[in-house]
């Protein structure tokens, strides 16, 4: 990937590859685990992941304040220095917030910008487009549009994201609406722009999406295994139908396993944050409304994770 920070972001190399959406090892409400954020990124980034995502759903950033969400950005990029792309999700209702953190990141040495459609108000696309027009030529990082519609209760429609790639300095799209229809869509939208990044968020879905052309997943167990992730990356590259195969399924046994001990929509993070700290890289307490799992999940996660062979 080559993304590099500038005060008028240009056009760019599309990315391909695994990108971990990184949990925030948490210490309490307001300070990080900063032990555990160290172990972390040498973990995540010696499975050999080619980017590294801050601030995302994953990494609980609405319920984070903002001194934490710097100092996260400034230690996570000094820790990672250069070896991938750090990506700031810099997601926010107000305009300037999402203004101030992204010149922040791009200080820190961040190489893009990860941009949510704005919550709470419902904006119309054509609201939606003007918005990206003020806010990206506002921005010092290339931008991936970030389509979450369970989270912001607003899609970025396949035209609006058409518009809004005409736009020095939009790259890409992450996609977490999990509507395989709608990344067909923006294929065949995008057919004439392999300078345009489209990834996708469920990893229940990412092998299907690179054999049929997506150009790669952002992969909240890349966390975990990320070199599972890695393999299965590479795997479909070169076409390998029977190891895709074998790396999907294992990744289903994390979602069916991990990802569904708990009984509420948080069970994916809480899963998630419980196995890193069964296996000693980072602290598994959650920002509030979360909790981190009691002692019975926690020794549902401990047999999960020894049948996947990590303990």
């Amino acid at each position: 990937m080559e993304i590099k920070a500038t005060e008028q972001p240009s056009r760019v190399r599309a990315f391909r590859g695994i990108v971990t959406p990184m949990v925030t090892p948490l210490r309490d409400r307001d300070s990080l685990d900063v032990a555990g954020l160290e172990r972390l990124v040498e973990h995540i980034l010696g499975g050999g992941v080619h980017g590294l995502f801050v601030l995302g759903t994953t990494g609980e950033a609405p319920s984070l304040g903002y001194r934490l969400r710097r100092e996260l950005i400034e230690r996570t990029c000094r820790l990672v220095g250069g070896r991938v792309p750090v990506l700031v999700g810099v997601t926010d209702t107000a305009f300037v917030e999402s203004v101030s953190l992204a010149r922040y990141a791009a200080e820190a040495g961040a190489e893009a910008a990860v941009l949510a459609p704005p919550y709470y108000f419902p904006a119309g696309q054509a609201e939606l487009l003007e918005y990206l027009r003020h806010l990206v030529s506002a921005l010092p990082l290339p931008v991936f549009l970030y389509n979450m519609p369970s989270h912001t209760k607003l899609d970025f429609e396949p035209d609006t994201v058409r518009a809004a790639a005409e736009l020095p300095g939009v790259v890409g799209l992450k996609d977490s609406s999990a509507n395989m229809i709608y990344f067909h869509r923006l294929q065949t939208l995008f057919r004439d722009r392999p300078d345009f990044s489209l990834l996708t968020g469920p990893e229940e879905l990412l092998g299907e999406t690179l054999l049929l052309g997506g150009h790669g997943g952002v992969a909240g167990g890349s966390n975990l295994l990320p070199r599972l992730y890695v393999d299965l990356y590479e795997a479909a590259c070169r076409r390998d139908l029977n190891a895709v195969g074998a790396y999907h399924e294992r990744i289903m046994a994390i979602s069916n396993g991990i990802y569904s001990v708990g009984r509420y929509k948080s069970s994916y993070l809480k899963g998630l944050k419980c196995s890193l700290a069964c296996l000693g890289i980072c602290s598994d307490f959650l920002a509030e409304p979360f909790h981190r799992f009691r002692a019975e999940e926690h020794a549902i996660i401990r047999t999960h994770l020894a049948e996947l062979g990590l303990l």
